[in-house]
């Protein structure tokens, strides 16, 4: 099927969003051609291949999260890069009152080298998480975006350390070798509590993670180069992706941006990544039985993953 493919004509209109998913996901396994999708990701020739001080740009999304979102900032503040343009961007809702109020806490901080930048969403569009990665990618000014969670933590030399590791470098996807990972944490943790408060500066000690090794570039450790990013957005060419919802979606749209990607992603040495886990998914709508039964399910994949060695 030569060319890109014009979803709503392809299907006639006939295919209910739940079809319409499964499908993606299946060929997000590789059984359909990406290039049916994305036929004009650029050539690694055709990209910039910057060196010096490089412009990252940090793409995380919020909702009812602030707890964690006052880590990941927080850690742009404590260790700042030394030799690298961070732009900071963060999609949220105005309904999410808590986050409001962090954000406007660390507008106040000036850090060098750090620019903040709030991009307030209808909760329908920040509830589909491509809504918000595709325009970011689509607009960024930067030479590599990092497309994370608000979990994620970017400790000492982190952003300087990927800096120099993609230095001339056109890779289409690159993501962190290793992350250190905390416990599944409950919600009464006294890290999650400590978030809970008035907006501060906030730190986790060291020894509350443990290392885990990476062999793909999972949702929030897709670091994309520049180029690519401008001409792809995330899953921009997939509407599925791109359409709002009245409750937080399940991301398979990463999946499928690795396959409109052809790749997995290169793994190199970026230090000091950190990861939050915890237990109660709080973006998540519905009563106590299904909170329950989400925490439940997340326990047994966590020890399942532990026991297979991470």
């Amino acid at each position: 099927m030569p060319g890109a493919v014009n979803e709503a004509r392809f299907y006639g209109g006939r295919w209910t969003d739940r079809w319409r998913d499964r499908y993606f996901r299946l060929a997000a396994s590789g059984v359909v051609p990406a290039g049916w999708y994305q036929p004009d990701l650029p050539p690694p020739a055709a990209r910039a291949q910057r060196s010096g001080r490089l412009h990252v740009e940090i793409v995380s999304h919020c909702w009812n999260y602030a707890h964690l979102l006052v880590y990941q900032l927080s850690s742009l503040v404590t260790f700042p890069p030394a030799d690298t343009e961070v732009t900071m961007t963060v999609f949220w809702s105005p309904e999410d009152e808590r986050t409001g109020a962090l954000l406007d806490y660390f507008q106040g901080l000036e850090v060098s080298r750090v620019h903040w930048n709030w991009q307030p969403l209808p909760r329908e569009q920040l509830f589909r998480r491509a809504i918000g990665r595709n325009r970011a990618a689509l607009a960024s000014r930067a030479d590599w975006v990092w497309f994370t969670d608000c979990d994620l933590l970017f400790r000492d030399e982190c952003l300087d350390a990927l800096a120099r590791a993609v230095q001339g470098r056109s890779d289409t996807l690159v993501f962190p070798r290793q992350e250190r990972c905390t416990s599944l944490l409950a919600p009464d943790d006294p890290i999650l509590l400590a978030g809970m408060g008035h907006p501060q500066l906030l730190d986790i000690p060291e020894q509350r993670f443990t290392v885990r090794e990476r062999d793909r570039a999972t949702g929030p450790l897709q670091i994309v180069h520049g180029d690519v990013a401008r001409t792809c957005g995330y899953c921009d060419r997939l509407a599925i992706y791109q359409k709002p919802s009245p409750v937080w979606l399940k991301t398979h749209e990463d999946r499928a941006f690795r396959w409109l990607l052809r790749t997995q992603g290169t793994p190199l040495d970026i230090p000091s990544v950190y990861r939050i886990r915890h237990v109660h998914k709080g973006r998540y709508t519905g009563g106590a039985v299904n909170t329950g039964l989400r925490s439940r399910i997340r326990r047994l994949t966590s020890w399942l993953a532990e026991r297979r060695g991470g």
